[in-house]
């Protein structure tokens, strides 16, 4: 599709033709809502803030007329504040347009709107979002808009850390390593957390593979024959082909520099960069990845001419250095004690690999047809699935074996061990959820609140998909768009945590571009950490402590509000699935 047409340049300001001025970022914050919108044919709820049933009308935005009158339902206690909540269900009201909540004539939502396929646009821009995250490549106004700036990071002069030597590659030979994303708001590039993030969009294409055939993102790329999605991963995959050992197969943790950058545009740090030590995690995280990608872009071998088998090539060598090599694990204290210069960035540093070999053998599996990836590891699938997290990555296993449980002809245990899983987890989340303070399964438990909470959220909507998948139930779908709407300010921040979206937005995400870039808005689409009542940052703007309070929007919190690519990925799956589950459903 043409980058410049009329549907992108509307697109690409953020949403402007929904999103409230900065102005008017003041909504009241007794009724919280999803500040974006709603399903003509969805689930539709708001949050009242008392401890009385409270009489509310839907009204429109541009007249007040009163469209629909509701009553709210039992006030609920917040475990973690004490507070009372309310909720108020106007599911039955179909009609498009843009409207807001009153309660009590005083207090009113943000305007949200009604329509079909609402949340395209956040989905386009949460993606959108790990293009302006490319390393080694200007961004042109042509594409960039207001956030254009000159290419950071060429990558082209990497050093071999002391704790990454070889036979071949003694310390400080300069390797190329370019492109990739920055990891989050620093500027350093991390195996691992690739990992995760490069599954989650690769199975987003794999389940939805036809939703992307006109999914375009306005990037470089977007006037080929390959989905926008699939180009953006390719930008990160082709940096990590780079981080292999050719001579060995063996892959490095991470590219970085010894210390963070401060607070500057990419172009300005340029400090050394080297990769560092090899490791089992790193290398089990990047066999999955290349196994998925060889699988998917084996499709578009006249496009992309000999990528999957790269792809395939590198996932078998990999897979052979961490059979020699199963307990190599990343302690950066521990190489610190024995190696120069100190390396003291991201360490993503993980104890137990079991989880890594189950997806790397599950991809392996999936691309080969070759039971004895399979044969040699534990699936563990009589212990609870976790969710995913970039330490955590044994459900992606799960979810490709599902995926390919016909094709695979998998034995009938298997395939029932795995579904229930998926469904015992799905089930646990989904009880009772509609007693919770704010009607969603995010937040049940006071452990959702963990750094990068947002994730959370979106991930267990993703689990939630996986179960409709399996079951057809829409009671699923319900829990995962609530979720959604979490995400987009029904919270008890009231923050839209989607910068660019809603009427109370993310202003001063811990992002080194957005800060450094002059720019009042921060950098769109991305995905703030959200609540950490851990405060791990030390800044002295919070206001609450409790659980689901525990947040500021300044940009010295990296505990609460933080971006990062392992949050993106997640939000830009919910999204973009819930929008292709619900335009199948009309």
């Amino acid at each position: 599709m043409p980058a410049v047409s009329k549907f992108f340049k509307s697109l690409f300001f953020v949403s402007v033709a929904f999103v409230p001025t900065l102005s008017a970022q003041n909504p009241n914050a007794g009724v919280q809502v999803n500040q974006v919108g709603f399903y003509p044919g969805g689930r539709k709820i708001a949050i009242i803030s008392g401890d009385k049933n409270a009489a509310f009308t839907v009204k429109e935005a541009s007249s007040g007329k009163v469209v629909f009158k509701g009553k709210s339902g039992e006030p609920v206690t917040n475990p973690y504040s004490g507070k009372k909540t309310q909720t108020a269900d106007f599911s039955d009201f179909k009609k498009a347009g843009k409207f807001y909540i009153e309660v009590n004539t005083n207090s009113k939502s943000p305007v949200f709107e009604i329509k079909d396929r609402v949340h395209k646009e956040a989905a386009l821009a949460s993606l959108k979002g790990f293009y302006y995250q490319r390393v080694s490549t200007d961004l042109p106004e042509k594409y960039a808009g207001k956030w254009a700036r000159p290419a950071g990071h060429p990558d082209d002069k990497i050093l071999i850390h002391a704790s990454a030597v070889s036979a071949g590659r003694p310390e400080n030979t300069v390797i190329r390593s370019p492109r990739g994303w920055y990891d989050a708001g620093d500027y350093n590039k991390y195996i691992v957390n690739s990992g995760i993030t490069m599954g989650t969009l690769l199975s987003l294409y794999e389940d939805f593979p036809a939703y992307f055939e006109d999914f375009n993102t306005n990037i470089p790329e977007s006037t080929n024959a390959v989905p926008d999605l699939l180009d953006e991963v390719i930008w990160n995959l082709r940096w990590m082909l780079t981080m292999q050992d050719t001579e060995d197969g063996g892959v490095y943790h991470k590219l970085t520099n010894p210390r963070f950058d401060g607070m500057i545009m990419p172009d300005a740090a340029r400090n050394p960069r080297y990769v560092v030590q090899k490791g089992t995690a790193a290398t089990l995280d990047f066999v999955a990845v290349m196994a998925q990608s060889a699988r998917i872009l084996r499709n578009f071998n006249a496009q992309l001419p000999g990528l999957a088998d790269s792809c395939s090539v590198a996932a078998v060598k990999g897979w052979q250095w961490a059979k020699k090599n199963p307990t190599i694990m990343y302690d950066q204290n521990e190489l610190n004690k024995q190696f120069d210069p100190d390396i003291v960035t991201g360490a993503y540093g993980d104890k137990n690999v079991s989880d890594e070999w189950i997806w790397a053998a599950a991809e392996m599996y999936a691309l080969t047809k070759k039971p004895e990836y399979l044969n040699t590891i534990s699936l563990e699938t009589e212990r609870a699935m976790p969710l995913p997290t970039w330490s955590q990555v044994k459900a992606l296993g799960y979810y490709t074996l599902l995926r390919f449980a016909d094709e695979l002809k998998m034995e009938s245990k298997l395939s029932s061990d795995l579904k229930k899983s998926v469904l015992n987890f799905s089930d646990d989340l989904i009880q009772d959820y509609e007693k919770q303070p704010y009607h969603t399964v995010m937040g049940k438990s006071e452990k959702d609140y963990s750094w990068g909470s947002s994730s959370v959220a979106a991930n267990q909507g993703i689990a939630l998909l996986y179960a409709y998948k399996l079951t057809k139930d829409a009671k699923y779908v319900n829990a995962a768009l609530e979720n959604l709407d979490y995400l987009l300010g029904r919270n008890a921040t009231g923050y839209s945590f989607l910068t660019g979206f809603g009427s109370k937005q993310v202003m001063h995400p811990h992002h080194r571009p957005s800060i450094a870039d002059g720019i009042a808005e921060p950098v769109p689409g991305l995905l703030s950490g959200g609540p950490n009542p851990g405060q791990q940052d030390k800044c002295t703007t919070y206001t609450s402590k409790f659980a689901d309070e525990s947040f500021t929007d300044d940009d010295c919190s990296y505990a609460s509000n933080e971006i990062a690519i392992n949050w993106n990925a997640p939000m830009v799956y919910l999204a973009a699935a819930l929008e292709a589950i619900m335009s199948k459903s009309k």
